[in-house]
């Protein structure tokens, strides 16, 4: 009989151990906490953008933490749909928009950097102060354009600024390939692709409607 009530007791004492488990996974996996973006420019023109960015995560997390301590309330996956609970909820999801709006604009910032856009040029396109092109983005292609001779053909092996320019456009526009200054089979083949996909003859070698799409 002794042995008997032990069991049961050891037995009651796992159940309630594996409900505090799980009650405690429930507001605790791994990917509970909304983590910051690692895709957004954090050297945005308007620092104070990042700031507010970083300090609206900060405070979803805090308040989802302080709901669940204190109301016992998960606000991603709520038990309950009292009013109580509804409000709480609703007061989530608006931080939630909050951060998703700093959210987006930094993303967009890190996007335009990828394509080789700078500060400057960024705020005026955001700020819809700018066309397309803009002087300094036409004085850069200018500077390209000036360095290009369309009457001598690029050699394998050849060495240059210009192809070292050439394969740093290449790169933005998806292609993998080393940015060495020095033209090889693979700068050769990312140009055939290039031409192939921009519907260009496709011969590999740069010619000046080639450069004006690489420079667009």
């Amino acid at each position: 009989m002794k042995k008997l009530l032990i069991v049961l007791i050891m037995v009651i004492l796992l159940i309630f151990a594996y409900n505090q488990y799980k009650e405690y996974q429930r507001f605790h996996p791994e990917n509970y906490n909304y983590k910051t973006n690692q895709n957004i420019d954090l050297e945005y023109y308007n620092q104070d953008v990042v700031y507010n960015y970083f300090e609206a995560v900060q405070s979803l997390n805090g308040f989802a933490a302080m709901q669940w301590s204190t109301n016992e309330i998960d606000v991603k996956s709520p038990e309950n749909d009292d009013e109580a609970t509804q409000y709480i909820v609703e007061e989530y999801h608006k931080k939630l928009a909050k951060v998703k709006y700093y959210e987006a604009k930094l993303e967009a910032s890190k996007q335009l950097k990828n394509e080789g856009f700078t500060n400057a040029q960024i705020k005026a396109k955001l700020e819809g102060n700018t066309a397309p092109k803009n002087s300094e983005v036409a004085g850069f292609n200018a500077k390209i354009k000036s360095m290009f001779n369309p009457s001598s053909k690029i050699r394998l092996g050849e060495k240059s600024a210009f192809i070292y320019e050439i394969q740093k456009l290449l790169v933005k526009k998806g292609y993998d390939i080393p940015v060495d200054g020095v033209y090889k089979n693979i700068t050769q083949d990312a140009i055939y692709k290039f031409e192939e996909k921009n519907k260009l003859f496709p011969d590999g070698n740069l010619d000046v409607l080639t450069l004006d799409a690489l420079l667009d």
